[in-house]
């Protein structure tokens, strides 16, 4: 089942398939370690409203949360 990285709830896992958005979202997920094929958990949100925060490779990311709505990732 694939659903939007907002959608998954804490301690959820999933693979990343898919970013909609352009060449600048990509790359700045890139930078962050998030590509496609990528294995990210979703941690508990920081505060109402606050940034998505992910497990990538045993580190910690936040990302805002219209660029998470824009990820797209198949659940475990």
């Amino acid at each position: 089942m694939e659903k939007l990285l907002t959608e998954l709830k804490p301690g959820e896992q999933g693979t990343m398939v898919a970013v909609h958005g352009g060449r600048g979202i990509q790359a700045r997920l890139r930078s962050l370690g998030l590509v496609k094929g990528q294995t990210l958990r979703k941690l508990p949100a920081l505060a109402w409203g606050g940034p998505v925060v992910v497990e990538v490779k045993r580190t910690q990311v936040a990302i805002g949360r219209g660029m998470a709505a824009r990820i797209l990732v198949r659940c475990k």
